[in-house]
């Protein structure tokens, strides 16, 4: 029920709340000319004029007499400041070093410049709320009018507010409770756009895992700008704040020059790429033409982040339309280079597309890279994606980092334009160009990984082309009707699809299990006899994919001088499975399945069966994915129930057989050749860098504590299992 009086004090603490931003505003007038004059004065004299006290009190003071900065000094200082406004001593010693200045008036310009920062943002914040306040003070005046000229349906005359009607006084109320919406909605995007993000109160830290994959790609644009994804804080979305409608136009010219800059790189050669020869299609990035030939469209760059590039090319069996499809769906894309992309999500979809096609479509997009290794960090990025068709048979789809749209960018990774240019083949076959431009902070890199990824060859287009190549030829063996009567012993193709597609999982579990990601955090454990040991905890409940519990992952990754081809044939081989499986115990490995799934013979998917004199581990089925390519292989398996895998052999649903996948991630020490003899770079030694990982039920009861002793068990058997491979292909090597 609506009171008269109840406007009238409104009115009055509004007017009181005017005149507060009014003196607020002359204030802060104050502090912008003294923040203005502070922020180009020496601060070698602003200490000077702090030591006042120290002189004689009857002396009259001197007049201070300030140095200014030089234009270029200041310019120079502004445009370090945009990248990083919190310089360490290192750096602030380098710029002092080369604007000739002293180490303490670079600190203190800074000091200043986000002194003077802060005073800006705080008079926006002043201006929008006296803003607020007129539009309140307007809403408040039209109420008390049309409260005066209430009339009343019943007699015609003046109305009180008691003598309304009760659809009149729902109305009103309702009214009320909109606005109110309003302003809270209003208030949260406000927060949400102009700060990093912060943790709601409807957004529960205590959200379970989706599934055993981590919930890789499960979300879409239907998710929400701050969905919890993994069950923590949002970590991807921290700072990865939404475009609003006023930043749509920047965005497109972005996107538009980034397309350019995309196909340009494609397509160009010498002095932009450095090539053995005309018709490679790799090469080096020459980063001064590229700056020359680029300069400045997407921002400057960083004087803190190492700059990599590189590009790459295949034909893959794949229609274009669908890898176009592959590549704007986000549950696609996530699945199909999970070794690579172990956490995705749309934030926002800004366009569909043109006429039912992904033509003209554009999303922002967050996402996490990883290496199949807990010694190399994982990198995050907030970019947008945006499509566009060339001709009939040529489309593109490119990436570029957001950090000019955001508040507190993420550090350590930033997407150039990059991604690939697809074109329509005969036969259902489609050739990729691939062009990968990022910077990044990689100073966290093991040592021993330091080659790979200073190459390229973690994180380079090479990596994305192969992975692509490899996933096309499992998904054309997985849809193939006709089945050969080569080395497969599955003639059921239901029963195909629902064991390829439960090894599928098993990868995706295994991988996103083993990575750096930011999702989880490892703790080491050190003077295992192997290399640092890396162990995790993680509690599964209601996960029909995983099984209830504790779960325990270790892992560690060690260099080998043994060629990475030979140690993927050692793992992936039954015969010599016994060499270092402890859990088989010395019994016969017999396999009872076996799906290829790729041109290479090391792709294939097998179901093996340990006939071990131990009763409790009799006729017991792992089933063991091995796939291969140029940058790296995999060999992952894990015991699964006899019950369960004859539903899947007959075509079941896969996705409720329970699993807790170990095995191994083989990646080159270095730069290699392809299969035509052609170096992709030069280093490497011709090893290895093998990483080991397992995954073991400790406890039942998902409230259980982990013990000491689970620790000690399972550290013991990465030590044991390390020591074996590494005596059994030395043996095999000498």
């Amino acid at each position: 029920m609506f009171r008269p009086n109840m406007f009238e004090a409104q009115h009055q603490l509004l007017d009181m709340e005017n005149s507060t931003y009014k003196t607020s505003d002359h204030e802060m007038g104050k502090m912008r000319a003294e923040d203005e004059f502070e922020s180009n004065r020496s601060p070698i004299e602003n200490i000077e004029a702090l030591s006042g006290d120290e002189q004689d009190p009857n002396q009259r003071p001197k007049k201070k007499r300030y140095l200014r900065h030089t234009q270029y000094q200041i310019q120079e200082m502004e445009a370090f400041f945009k990248e990083c406004p919190h310089p360490d001593d290192k750096q602030r010693k380098e710029l002092s070093r080369r604007l000739e200045l002293e180490p303490l008036q670079v600190k203190f310009w800074f000091q200043n410049k986000r002194t003077q920062l802060k005073g800006q943002h705080e008079r926006q914040e002043n201006q929008q709320l006296r803003a607020e306040n007129e539009m309140l003070r307007a809403d408040n005046e039209s109420f008390k009018e049309a409260l005066s000229n209430a009339i009343c349906p019943s007699c015609g005359g003046p109305a009180a507010i008691g003598e309304m009607s009760f659809d009149e006084q729902h109305l009103r109320i309702e009214n009320a409770q909109l606005r109110e919406e309003i302003d809270r909605i209003s208030s949260i995007a406000a927060k949400y756009v102009g700060k990093p993000l912060i943790t709601y109160p409807h957004l529960s830290p205590q959200l379970p895992p989706r599934s055993a994959d981590f919930g890789v790609g499960d979300f879409g644009p239907q998710s929400g700008m701050a969905v919890d994804m993994y069950g923590g804080a949002a970590v991807l979305l921290r700072s990865a704040a939404a475009p609003m409608e006023a930043d749509k136009p920047v965005i497109i010219e972005l996107a538009v020059k980034a397309m350019e800059e995309l196909i340009r790189k494609a397509h160009a050669g010498e002095p932009l790429w450095m090539t053995a020869s005309p018709d490679d299609s790799t090469g080096t990035l020459s980063e001064d033409e590229h700056s020359r030939t680029f300069p400045a469209e997407h921002g400057r760059k960083s004087l803190c982040l190492t700059s990599e590039a590189s590009r790459d090319s295949a034909v893959v069996i794949m229609n274009h339309m669908n890898l176009v499809e592959m590549l704007m769906d986000v549950n696609q894309w996530s699945r199909i280079f999970s070794c690579i992309v172990s956490r995705a999500i749309t934030l926002e979809v800004l366009s569909t597309g043109v006429a039912g096609t992904y033509n003209g479509a554009m999303q922002v997009m967050a996402a996490e890279f990883q290496v199949p290794s807990p010694f190399v960090p994982a990198r995050e990025s907030c970019f947008l994606r945006y499509c566009k068709q060339h001709s009939d048979s040529m489309w593109s789809v490119v990436d570029v980092s957001l950090d000019r749209l955001q508040v507190n960018p993420i550090p350590g990774c930033r997407r150039w334009p990059s991604g690939c240019l697809i074109q329509e083949l005969p036969n259902g076959c489609s050739k990729v160009i691939w062009v990968e431009h990022v910077e990044v902070d990689d100073r966290d890199v093991h040592s021993i990984y330091r080659v790979l990824v200073n190459s390229g060859l973690a994180f380079g287009a090479t990596r994305w082309v192969a992975t692509l190549d490899r996933q096309c030829q499992r998904l054309t063996h997985m849809m193939a009707s006709n089945i050969s009567s080569g080395d497969d012993l599955m003639s059921n193709a239901e029963g195909r699809k629902s064991m390829l597609k439960l090894a599928e999982r098993m990868l995706m579990s295994f991988c996103n299990g083993v990575g750096a990601s930011t999702a989880h955090g490892w703790t080491t454990l050190s003077g295992s006899g192997a290399d640092d040991i890396r162990v995790m905890t993680r509690k599964s409940i209601d996960d029909p994919g995983r099984p209830p519990g504790i779960v325990l992952s270790a892992a560690t990754s060690f260099w080998m001088p043994v060629a990475p081809k030979r140690v993927f044939d050692f793992l992936r081989d039954e015969n010599s499975r016994n060499e270092w499986d402890i859990l088989s115990n010395g019994g016969l490995v017999q396999e009872m399945a076996h799906i290829s799934n790729g041109h290479d013979p090391g792709n294939s998917t097998t179901l093996l069966r340990v006939n071990s004199a131990n009763s409790s581990q009799s006729n017991m089925l792992i089933l063991q994915e091995s796939c291969t390519d140029l940058t790296g292989s995999y060999v992952v398996y894990a015991p699964v129930d006899v019950g369960s895998m004859d539903v899947v052999l007959n075509g079941g649903d896969p996705d409720y057989v329970a699993l807790l996948p170990s095995g191994f991630a083989i990646l080159p020490d270095g730069p290699v050749a392809d299969h035509g003899g052609r170096a992709l770079q030069a280093g490497g030694s011709g090893g290895c860098l093998l990483t080991v990982a397992f995954q073991i039920l400790v406890d039942s009861v998902p409230t259980a504590k982990l013990s000491l002793g689970s620790v000690a068990t399972v550290s013991s058997l990465i030590k044991c299992t390390v020591e074996r491979i590494k005596a059994a292909v030395a043996t095999d090597n000498a």
